[in-house]
């Protein structure tokens, strides 16, 4: 299964590829990343249809936001589970997430065994 991460900050494929260890190493779960949204969308247009089947964005970055994402993907990829993270844990981001398609909202610092659970659902 693939994921892709979204993250303007660089740091954070370290980190998931520290706390998805086994997973990576089973070759349960391929995780791929772009440090942009446009980059993101760049990467699920090279394949028709896209082989990643999770997205998990963060909300703030700069150019194109994580919301604005979500509404790209959710328009041109339907069939992609895309969740939300954002540092600020604020109800209105909340709302337009979920209200916008995003499975799922988790706020940072992230918590890996509700976002294992989350993909764990999407495998079986």
């Amino acid at each position: 299964m693939r994921i892709l991460v979204v993250d303007d900050e660089k740091d954070v494929e370290l980190l998931f590829r520290q706390k998805f260890r086994k997973e990576i190493k089973s070759k349960s779960l391929e995780l791929v990343f772009a440090f942009s949204g446009q980059e993101a969308l760049d990467m699920l247009e090279k394949s028709n249809p896209p082989k990643v089947i999770y997205i998990f964005s963060d909300i703030n970055m700069p150019g194109m936001t994580g919301l604005e994402l979500l509404e790209q993907v959710k328009e041109r990829f339907p069939n992609i589970k895309i969740s939300m993270i954002s540092a600020y844990g604020d109800k209105d981001n909340y709302e337009k997430a979920i209200g916008s398609g995003a499975k799922e909202f988790f706020t940072k610092p992230i918590d890996f065994d509700s976002l294992k659970e989350e993909i764990k659902g999407l495998m079986n």
